[in-house]
């Protein structure tokens, strides 16, 4: 994005880009969306916003319903169950580099890596709830910003460079547009249709279906979800891991593997993957009957989505004349750092899990599967040593399951 709007079309600055950039990395929700409806929203006013965001996300929602569908409905012919069992254990390997990827940045010191030991030890030993861990995270972030602010400047905000590329549509100088500029009655409008754009769906469904039923459920587990994802698509999914497979079972660990590993392999933000998550857990349950398992997916994969991004929507519209109108330096960082190094804790045992699902399918009582783990292997130094482009190394992890598939068909 930053290559394409600031360098090539010079639609903003760098400085504007950033200072836009760093108000949606204290957000939470996918920051590549928000920036993108930011952007959109401020060149073209709320129906720009609404274009951007909304065609962030709409191809790969109807390209994850398709492959979603191709997996559950032909998941068991040959080549398409190779090709799963090849790209599993790359999935592995993919999530450790994003801890790696993460840590390297955020933990530059003692105190850091202590939060991120510490929310490794509370997820995966005490089994402690996700949001209680960024919430305490978030807290000690918030007081210890006061007391040691050095310790928590070191991650969150990206900072700007010196670098220019021309002079920009909306440049450092550039002033202010009259929809940018704060006003009360525009954020109390942005506020109630937001809000009445989560209701009315809420209510149809609590009313047409009930409380408990799988539809609404899913609406109300996304809507928190969305809240949540501080840090990236990565920290949300073991979030996503504990409802959708542990507290509801919408889908099984392997189909979570799997997802994930779709997602990666797809256009658009990772966060997609929760598309598949409902798309399964509809298709799976019959939640409109035998007759229409492609249709209960597609509906629970589009609801699922409306309640994941449409926060996202309200957060760029309501805060970005407030954002645009000063031009500060947020303050909020050190809760996000916080938040950061606790997320890499978090997301090492989200590898842990992948790793014992796809290496050990029997248990660890068993035996290992031997190719996966060295396609597992291969694939970190794939991507740790040799920097190889994720899509391209998945590919190739697909094309070698293939071919071991069916190899052991012919033998």
């Amino acid at each position: 994005m930053h290559e394409e709007l600031v360098v090539r079309r010079r639609w903003l600055s760098e400085k504007r880009f950033l200072h836009a950039l760093n108000y949606c990395m204290v957000l939470p929700g996918p920051e590549a969306q928000q920036l993108a409806t930011y952007i959109g929203w401020l060149m073209h006013k709320t129906r720009g916003g609404i274009v951007a965001g909304v065609l962030f996300v709409l191809p790969s929602l109807f390209i994850l319903i398709s492959l979603s569908w191709i997996y559950i409905a032909y998941g068991q012919v040959a080549w398409v169950a190779g090709f799963f069992y090849g790209i599993k254990p790359a999935v592995t390997a993919i999530v450790i580099q994003a801890a790696y990827r993460i840590g390297s940045r955020t933990l530059k010191n003692n105190l850091l890596v202590g939060i991120a030991a510490a929310s490794f030890v509370a997820i995966f030993a005490l089994k402690v709830p996700f949001p209680i861990i960024i919430l305490v995270a978030a807290t000690i972030g918030f007081f210890g910003g006061r007391m040691s602010p050095a310790s928590f400047s070191v991650a969150g905000a990206h900072s700007a460079t010196h670098a220019t590329h021309g002079v920009a549509l909306i440049d450092d100088d550039t002033p202010t547009s009259a929809h940018a500029v704060f006003h009360w009655q525009r954020l109390w409008q942005v506020l109630f249709a937001g809000a009445l754009l989560w209701a009315l769906p809420m209510t149809y469904l609590v009313l047409q279906h009930g409380w408990d039923h799988t539809y609404t459920q899913m609406s109300w587990f996304f809507t928190k979800a969305a809240l949540l994802t501080f840090g990236g698509a990565y920290a949300v999914l073991p979030y996503v891991y504990q409802g959708a497979v542990e507290q509801f079972a919408w889908i099984t660990a392997t189909q979570m593997i799997d997802g994930l590993a779709l997602g990666e392999t797809t256009p658009g933000p990772l966060i997609m993957v929760v598309a598949f998550v409902g798309f399964v857990g509809g298709y799976v349950k019959a939640l409109l009957g035998p007759d229409s398992l492609f249709l209960a997916g597609a509906l629970a994969a589009t609801l699922v989505t409306w309640f994941t991004f449409l926060p996202s929507f309200i957060f760029i519209l309501a805060g970005g004349p407030v954002v645009e109108s000063t031009h500060n330096d947020l303050k909020f960082t050190a809760p996000l750092t916080a938040i950061t190094a606790a997320v890499v804790g978090v997301i090492v045992n989200l590898a842990l899990f992948f790793g014992h699902h796809t290496l050990w399918p029997q248990g660890l009582s068993g035996a290992i599967d031997v190719p996966s783990a060295i396609i597992a292997v291969a694939t970190a130094v794939a991507l740790l040593k040799f920097k190889l482009n994720v899509m391209h190394v998945i590919g190739v992890c697909g094309l070698i399951g293939i071919g071991l598939q069916y190899g052991l068909n012919l033998a």
